[in-house]
């Protein structure tokens, strides 16, 4: 809801915002395989524009097939944004020296060195080998998959809805949150019941179901746990939900 009316997206677009991916190309595939058939099925004119809320390493095991993936071109006939996720950010700097090596590896990165070819020998104290695998991964990853990194966007804006990975500051504009509340928050975003002007879609925290708030809608319901990925589907004023759990899918 936006100002006491339903939330709305602009004419003739349609919006399906994906869930946390995290290392799973498996269902990542499947997923869009749902959105081309809806496409197809929906040929009312709207132009489909996907927007993939972040967190597409880490956890599973194939995060480098997930990268080179969304490398690649766009589906057909759909536009794309692709949003920061905080393990993507963990990733980033990693490859950048920064010192995010022990809770990055603590949290699921530990797979994404797997999928890039790179071991960690926990024999080794944990400076040095948290150095020496930052050294392998730097040796190991595409130049491209670095620029993928460096250019995933902090938030998009469209109609009513904002799109982020996490979540906002509640009482910080819009325009002024900042990379760290984007991609990391939950409290008190999540039990925050005031409006910004915009219906917020993120990820980020895991739950069993997509959450509907008046105020925000939550997409990540753990893909890499459940086998669930989850998209968000927005036309007009509707919704609905496509996701990879098995069984007939709602029309």
């Amino acid at each position: 809801m936006v100002g006491g009316r339903p939330a709305r997206l602009p004419d003739a677009v349609r919006v399906y915002a994906i869930g946390d991916v995290h290392g799973r190309l498996d269902l990542l595939r499947k997923l869009e395989a749902q959105i081309e058939a809806d496409i197809a099925a929906r040929d009312d004119g709207a132009r489909p524009l996907l927007v993939y809320l972040g967190d597409y390493v880490d956890r599973g095991f194939e995060s480098m097939g997930v990268i080179e993936h969304l490398c690649g071109p766009a589906l057909d006939g759909c536009d794309r944004v692709l949003l920061l996720g905080n393990h993507d950010a963990w990733m980033r700097d990693f490859l950048d020296g920064q010192p995010v090596g022990p809770n990055w590896l603590r949290f699921g990165g530990d797979a994404t060195l797997l999928s890039y070819g790179v071991r960690v020998d926990f024999k080794q104290p944990e400076e040095a080998r948290i150095a020496a695998a930052q050294t392998s991964l730097v040796e190991r990853v595409p130049a491209h998959h670095r620029t993928f990194l460096a250019e995933l966007e902090l938030a998009f804006a469209l109609g009513d809805y904002f799109f982020c990975h996490a979540g906002i500051r509640p009482g910080l504009a819009l325009e002024e949150q900042g990379e760290l509340d984007l991609i990391w928050i939950r409290e008190p975003f999540l039990g925050w019941e005031g409006e910004c002007g915009k219906v917020i879609v993120h990820g980020h925290t895991v739950e069993d179901e997509p959450v509907v708030r008046h105020n925000r809608i939550g997409v990540d319901t753990g893909a890499c746990f459940t086998g669930r990925l989850t998209c968000l589907v927005l036309e007009g004023d509707e919704f609905r939900f496509l996701d990879t759990a098995p069984g007939p899918q709602p029309d």
